[in-house]
């Protein structure tokens, strides 16, 4: 099927909307998504990468006032400080790994069967991460410490293996440290911005050879997209996880990584990536 460009853009947009925050891996989705729409190649990836920045928007307007409360306080204020401190301490595992291993990574392991299996692995992580005794020591993002962050920071690390996914790696990792479920997952909302926003200008300087002006509206609808999902993700999300723990995740990632291999081996789809 050849689908319109500015269809595609609006596909990919709510995927990346709708999985970027949730523990399911958007990478994994985008991956899948541009497999079955065709739109897998070099410009392909790029738009998967850049629509991040919707996302990120969606997050940075939901927490804006907590945003712009820490940029004001920055000089004078420790705790505002001390935050910010811990995001850099976060975002470098990583950022480092990412450079060093990113290129190997994306060659061997950006295929539709590899993100399959990744979906399952990761949904029994999951299980066995749920079931475990939860003794939480921190209920505030505002209460991280900097050995806290970087373990966070060595968590997200793990979502370089495509379908970990970054949030689900970080709030996993997050009850695993000890933090509630809400301060887990705020972290990894607030850890985003730096990361998202990092990797997008790295992408787009790196393949700027690849935007064209005639893409705008492709561009433009993607991004939109994305940050009207991802708005309404954040806020049902931590709806949810007030009363909700993350099982139903585990075991939407085992049953999607299942039907995607089953449809690869009995031949019903052809994953052509894989």
């Amino acid at each position: 099927m050849d689908f319109h460009p500015l269809l595609q853009a609006l596909i990919l947009g709510v995927v990346e909307g709708l999985t970027e925050f949730l523990p399911v891996s958007s990478t994994g989705h985008l991956i899948l998504a541009g497999d079955v729409l065709h739109f897998n190649d070099e410009k392909g990836k790029l738009f998967e990468i850049v629509i991040q920045s919707g996302a990120i928007l969606a997050v940075c307007w939901e927490y804006r006032e907590r945003i712009m409360g820490i940029v004001r306080g920055l000089p004078r204020e420790p705790a505002a400080r001390r935050f910010t401190l811990n995001l850099a301490v976060a975002f470098m595992p990583l950022a480092v790994l990412g450079l060093l291993f990113g290129k190997v990574i994306k060659a061997n392991l950006f295929n539709p069967v590899t993100v399959a299996t990744t979906f399952i692995l990761g949904g029994f992580v999951i299980l066995w991460a749920e079931r475990r005794e939860h003794r939480i020591r921190i209920d505030n993002v505002e209460d991280l410490g900097l050995g806290d962050a970087f373990k966070l920071g060595l968590a997200q690390a793990c979502a370089l293996i495509p379908g970990t996914s970054r949030s689900g790696a970080t709030i996993i990792g997050g009850l695993l440290f000890g933090l509630s479920r809400k301060a887990a997952t705020e972290f990894s909302f607030f850890l985003a911005i730096p990361t998202l926003l990092a990797a997008t200008a790295y992408q787009l300087y790196k393949e700027r050879h690849l935007l064209a002006m005639d893409d705008l509206g492709m561009w433009a609808m993607g991004f939109v997209a994305s940050f009207v999902s991802a708005f309404l993700c954040v806020r049902w999300l931590l709806r949810f996880i007030a009363t909700h723990d993350f099982t139903i995740f585990a075991w939407y990632r085992i049953a999607f990584g299942g039907v995607v291999l089953a449809t690869w081996q009995l031949g019903l789809v052809d994953w052509s990536a894989g």
